[in-house]
């Protein structure tokens, strides 16, 4: 495993974060000694980074799994924008993951330089606890290009987690250049910069190898957080991001992972996936769009036309 410096953060973070939504409940929904496993494995391959969210229901799995490794490094994110609502969201984290402190925690998913400053008063929240010493760091989570740049001026701020991929998939407020110029200028201004969706959502499945590297080699990039179901497709995901080849049969356990196509709950019905749909496999029902898996080929064209970045293969 390779290490990095997290920006200014004082953390030494390993190049490869855990992502653990996709084994938990709003996803694959593994049971609690399969994410034991995954996780164990994890930290015996030499991750010590591990990201979640207060929505994400991950908690106990890591605090089972983690428990005697007080070296993990542990991220969180919370939706809150008040501070009674961020106050209790970090309570939670402390208790579910059965720590005195946790290494980072982010406002969840930002989306424009509005909503950075209605969210003003939960980051107050998390500033404080940090000067008690309950957290590390605290940052930002975003989709937005523009919020990348204004999180990257804010001296407050200690680490950002951008979503970007080889495909441009997911990006908002720009193209795939944008971000990259935008996580460059964060990182020269001290910022710890780890990534999302380097798969696009399961999108680039069949270009993994490809994007994984893209992803690691991203100027000012110390780490990249890449969600996974199996000890094998963790195996495969690791060697692929470090840029070596792991053994065939590794490759093939992890390319017969059964896959599907998972439409998110904040889908807004708009239709944009079903047009760009040669295969006819989508349709909008009762205001959300709704996918036929018989004729699905989970190809990701869907993903690329998706605004709201909704549609995910898992």
């Amino acid at each position: 495993m390779e290490y990095a410096a997290l920006g200014n953060t004082g953390l030494e973070v390993s190049r490869f974060c855990f992502g653990t939504l996709p084994m938990g409940p709003l996803q694959s929904g593994l049971d609690s000694r399969e994410c034991r496993r995954l996780l164990e494995a994890a930290w015996e391959l030499g991750v010590n980074f591990f990201d979640t969210a207060d929505l994400y229901q991950t908690y106990p799995h890591l605090e089972a799994a983690l428990s005697r490794h007080p070296g993990a490094v542990v991220a969180s994110k919370s939706y809150a924008h008040d501070a009674r609502t961020m106050a209790r969201d970090l309570e939670r984290a402390l208790r579910e993951l059965g720590r005195d402190v946790v290494d980072i925690f982010l406002l969840h998913e930002q989306e424009s330089v509005l909503t950075l400053s209605g969210h003003r008063e939960a980051l107050d929240c998390l500033l404080e606890q940090k000067a008690r010493g309950r957290v590390r760091a605290v940052g930002v989570s975003t989709h937005v290009v523009e919020v990348v740049e204004a999180a990257g001026a804010m001296a407050e701020l200690d680490v950002i987690h951008p979503l970007i991929n080889l495909a441009g998939i997911g990006i908002q407020g720009g193209g795939r250049a944008d971000m990259e110029a935008a996580i460059a200028r964060a990182a020269r201004a001290g910022k710890g910069v780890y990534t999302m969706k380097a798969l696009a959502g399961g999108h680039l499945y069949g270009r993994a190898r490809e994007a994984l590297r893209y992803a690691a080699e991203l100027t000012g990039v110390s780490a990249v957080a890449v969600g996974v179901k199996s000890v094998a497709e963790l195996e495969v995901d690791i060697a692929w991001l470090l840029g070596y080849d792991p053994p065939a049969r590794q490759v093939a356990a992890a390319a017969g992972q059964a896959r599907s196509l998972l439409i998110e709950e904040w889908c807004r019905g708009c239709g944009a996936c079903a047009a760009s749909c040669s295969h006819r496999a989508l349709s909008v029902e009762a205001g959300r769009a709704r996918a036929d898996l018989g004729k699905c080929v989970l190809c990701g064209y869907c993903a690329a036309a998706c605004a709201q970045f909704c549609i995910k293969v898992v």
